[in-house]
């Protein structure tokens, strides 16, 4: 999934018509490979992300849940602590960390 989309459904305070169309553009730039369409293109980019905008609003206004809200600010430290555990995973990898480890492992089990 794409890192820059988020989770929009049940948020106190309600998700944002803003929040909403940033996400719809987020999917469209993905879709489409393109950050910035051309202008013979942008009529279709904008309509694109309006649609899917509206879609994505009567999406969100019709799910129901017994779950608590969440709050921005609890999701934020969540998203920091996987981001921190991907960067560390990948420094493990670049610096041949986690092979040395398996290997060093290799040899005291035999």
């Amino acid at each position: 999934m794409c890192r820059n989309i988020r989770c929009l459904h049940n948020f106190e305070p309600a998700t944002t018509d803003d929040e909403v169309r940033e996400a719809a553009l987020q999917f469209v730039r993905k879709v489409s490979g393109s950050t910035h369409p051309s202008r013979a293109n942008a009529a279709a980019f904008e309509q694109a992300i309006d649609e899917i905008a509206f879609a994505t609003r009567q999406m969100l206004d019709q799910l129901v849940t017994n779950a608590p809200p969440k709050t921005r600010e609890a999701e934020a430290v969540k998203g920091r602590a996987r981001h921190e555990k991907r960067m560390e995973r990948e420094v493990r990898i670049r610096t041949g960390a986690g092979a040395a480890s398996a290997a060093g492992s290799l040899l005291v089990r035999v």
